[in-house]
Formats: C-alpha cells, structure tokens, sequence
C-alpha cells in the first residue's frame, strides 16, 4: 500500500514538473494562483513523508601539508625543527623513541627532510632521505613516534676503465670515464709503490677494474676497487682486493704479497716535488749553503698533510725557521718530520697515536718559506735519508691457508682484468 501511495505521489510530482516546463513558455505573471502554491506544497511533504530520504553527512577531509626542507652546512635536527617551526618535545621524542631514532642526529648537507603536518601544525611524520637507498621514517602513534629505516636493494654492477697518461692521473683518469672518488683509491692502492707526483711518465696506462652502484636502475655511486694494473715506466704494478678472515680487507698482489708497506711514499694526493733532497743547497732566503735535508712538495694553503706510517707525536708546535711542526716517531728505528703547517688537524697532541694516512695538518707557509709548500723529512736510525729512495720494509705475508682462500677468492677478479685489458685493446683495433 506505501509502495502505491508513494508510486501515486512521484507521479503527481512529475506531472506538475512536466506542467511547470510548458509554463515556462507561458509570459511570467507578477501573481501565483494561492491554489498552486499549496498543491506544489502537499507534494513536496508527500514525497519527504514516503521516502524517509536523508542526506548522507559528508565525510570530513583529513589536511595535511608537507614541509620539504634541504639540509645545509652547519644544520642539525634541532635548528630545522626551529626553521619549520616544529616542537621540540616532538624532536625529544623522535631522538629517543628506539635506537633507530638516534640515526636523525646524523644528518647531511644536501639532504633532503620532509616534514607532514596536520591541520593544527602538529607533525605526524618526518622522512629523511639519509642517501638514495635509505630512508629514515619517524611516524606519531599513541602520543610518541615509530622509526623506522626502510632500505632498497643496491645492485652491484662490474665496470672497467683503461686510460694512457698525458697529462696526469686525475686529468687522463677523468677522460676515461672515471669519478673522483675511483681515482683517489687508485692512488691509495698504489702509493707504498708509485710516487704519483714524481714517477708518472707520458705513456703510462692502467686498467682497473671496479663496481658500479644503482638503485632502481639507477646508478647513483661507485664501489670498491676489485682488481687494477698500473704500467710505470715499463714496469707492471697488479693489484687485487680480498678479504681476510677476520674482515680485514686489503689489496695484494696476485701471489698474495700485501701492497701494504710501512711507509707512503707521499704524504699529500698528487702533490709536486718542488725541492728535493740535498746536502748542499743554497737556502733560498738565507741564500747560504744550508743542507736540505727532506723534500719540498708545493701545493695550495689548506692541503691535507698524511702521515707516511703508523706512529706516535713527539712534537707538535712551531719550530725556528721550520714554523708549525708535526714530528712522528713510528717505532725505534724510523721517524717523520712535517713542516711549515698553516694549522694543525684537530685532536691531536704530543702523545697522540696516529695510523698510516691521518691527516695531521694542512699546507701553509709559516717560518722561512717563499711560499706555500710541505717540508717532509725522513729519517732512519736518527740520520736524514732521501724520503724518495728510501728502502722501508713491507708487511708480513700471509700464511698457507689464507693464501688458499685467498686463491680461490680473486681468481675471477683478475679473470676480470684480463677481459678489461682485451676489451680496450679489441676497441682500438
């Protein structure tokens, strides 16, 4: 019986709709019939009446905003947090939240933060890409946050590079397609071996052989260096890289003789001699015969200085005409000296035990220089020695059973130079 009433009730209704449509062509009159006000009033009531038809509530749109931030120099959490104008109690919580949380301290230039927010400016997650396969997430729950690292799969790809020199190292190993960063390991794996800033000679040529780094397809780093060759006037420098034992990782020669001596024989990357060693030179200001009794390498103010060899600082400060002075003593036998310093390496102090390849100092000018360089001295037994031709000895070799891993863990690297090595030579023909 409804389902008639209402059925009889739309019907009414489509027919004074349809009337209403032909009046409409009917010139408008300043006055309505009473009687037709009240009948469109009934059928409205009717139609509400039998429907019970009620407007569904909208649902309510949560807001949330996202702040991007980019990290500079000298920024930390807790100046972003003030920048985005977030609390500090929030800040406390992230920190503290579990030891993931702890990972937000870290963060580095060029980074990229973002901060959601909530209609009333409250933050509900923070996302810090530390690089461009981890991102740190701190999500708010139940009055603290969550932390979480997420991580993406890196792939490890196996590239290869053969250059000739012409110029130097960096110039013609940037020609080939080689990064900075692969460059510099090159010169580290090689620098007990080759002075890189005396020994080079046009026609010299390397291979190497290395990993490239991607993510989603996309190459973001490069990796280690897995196996090299280095021709230096005519003479063939190999080197592998493996992993011993206990994790330490190295690189050796094929036969698994280390590349690891006791000394560098530079103590700054692709510095140039411009003094060498010699017992009778006319110092330059004094212009006396005075013996020089280290070598003299130039570069700019603010280079880092190396120590050549694990060690001990006996002296740290200025000394006569040798200005700020850093004087390592690396055992009984042998110690280094390192000389006219714009500024010593933060940390350090008379006392302070120093590994092979620690930054000690920077290249300045201080005491009798005409200009910015290192003053390196070198001395075996107490007595100055050439630093260049100096005879220092390796480490020890390894044992029979390491040397059998060792076998059978860089065979298909070097298999890899030797196809690095027949892919440049198929190119050029």
């Amino acid at each position: 019986m409804k389902n008639r009433i209402l059925k009889t009730v739309l019907l009414g209704a489509c027919t004074v709709v349809a009337a209403s449509a032909s009046y409409g062509l009917i010139p408008y009159k300043n006055s309505q019939d009473p009687k037709s006000l009240e009948q469109e009033r009934l059928i409205s009531s009717k139609v509400n009446q039998y429907t019970n038809y009620i407007a569904p509530a909208q649902p309510e749109i949560a807001f949330s905003e996202d702040m991007e931030h980019t990290v500079k120099s000298g920024e930390n959490l807790s100046t972003i947090f003030s920048t985005l104008n977030l609390s500090r109690e929030d800040l406390h919580k992230i920190i503290h939240s579990n030891p993931t949380g702890k990972q937000f301290a870290d963060m580095l230039p060029g980074q990229d933060v973002t901060a959601t927010v909530n209609a009333e400016g409250e933050l509900e997650q923070l996302t810090y890409a530390k690089n461009p396969f981890q991102t740190l997430v701190a999500t708010r729950h139940e009055g603290g946050f969550d932390v979480k690292l997420f991580s993406k799969k890196i792939d490890h790809q196996i590239s290869s590079a053969k250059a000739t020199i012409h110029s130097s190292l960096f110039e013609d190993g940037v020609k080939a397609g080689l990064s900075e960063k692969i460059i510099l390991k090159l010169a580290d794996i090689f620098a007990w071996d080759i002075d890189f800033a005396l020994n080079l000679r046009d026609g010299d040529e390397f291979t190497v052989v290395y990993e490239k780094l991607s993510v989603d397809g996309k190459e973001f780093d490069t990796g280690d260096i897995l196996s090299l060759e280095f021709i230096n006037q005519d003479k063939t420098y190999t080197a592998v890289r493996f992993a011993d034992n206990q994790g330490h990782t190295g690189y050796y020669t094929p036969e698994g003789n280390s590349l690891r001596k006791a000394f560098l024989q530079n103590p700054m990357d692709f510095a140039k001699i411009s003094s060498h060693f010699n017992l009778h030179r006319k110092h330059p200001i004094l212009n006396t015969i005075r013996a020089h009794k280290g070598v003299d390498y130039s570069a700019s103010i603010g280079t880092p200085v190396k120590t050549t060899g694990d060690g001990k600082i006996v002296f740290h400060g200025v000394k006569n005409g040798y200005g700020n002075v850093v004087e390592i003593e690396h055992g009984q036998k042998y110690s280094t000296l390192y000389a006219h310093l714009s500024k010593f390496k933060s940390g350090h102090k008379v006392g302070s035990t120093v590994k092979q390849g620690d930054v000690i100092g920077y290249v300045g000018k201080t005491g009798l220089a005409t200009g910015p360089h290192l003053h390196y001295e070198f001395r075996i037994g107490g007595k100055h020695v050439n630093p260049v031709t100096a005879k220092v000895p390796r480490t020890l070799p390894m044992d029979k059973a390491v040397l059998a891993k060792f076998k059978a863990q860089t065979q298909p690297l070097m298999a890899e130079l030797q196809k690095a090595k027949g892919d440049s030579v198929l190119a050029k023909q």
